[in-house]
């Protein structure tokens, strides 16, 4: 997969949890949960364009770990609206999934990253 792609792909996945916290019931529990996956997962999105333009391989590393810390946020927000409305499941499911598959997708990136800058790092010795 691409830079443009995966760059597409976090958006698209972050417009989709934005527009799916409008079937959340009305309350000021879901307004809690709505106000934290409505920054977390953009916030994804937002970051990993970030990395994109990483200055140095520490940075795109340091970027791409907000990135993870973001994705695990929304992911726990995703398990928690299902914790309070189990008829949002199906909803829900979906965007999990994607979520999921992003992470890993970020983690192997930073593991990739780290075993690069450590080969270069040896290189130098």
């Amino acid at each position: 997969m691409t830079e443009i792609e995966l760059k597409k792909r976090f958006k698209d996945w972050a417009i989709s949890v934005v527009l799916f916290t409008k079937e959340f019931p009305y309350g000021q529990e879901f307004n809690a949960v709505r106000n934290q996956i409505v920054r977390s997962a953009p916030s994804a999105a937002a970051n990993y364009r970030a990395a994109c333009r990483g200055k140095s391989t520490p940075d795109f590393i340091n970027k791409l770990k907000i990135v993870e810390e973001e994705l695990d946020e929304s992911m726990f927000w995703l398990e928690f609206v299902v914790a309070l409305a189990a008829e949002l499941r199906a909803g829900v499911v979906p965007l999990y999934k994607e979520a999921d598959e992003l992470l890993a997708i970020i983690v192997s990136s930073i593991k990739t990253s780290r075993q690069k800058e450590e080969r270069a790092k040896n290189r130098k010795s």
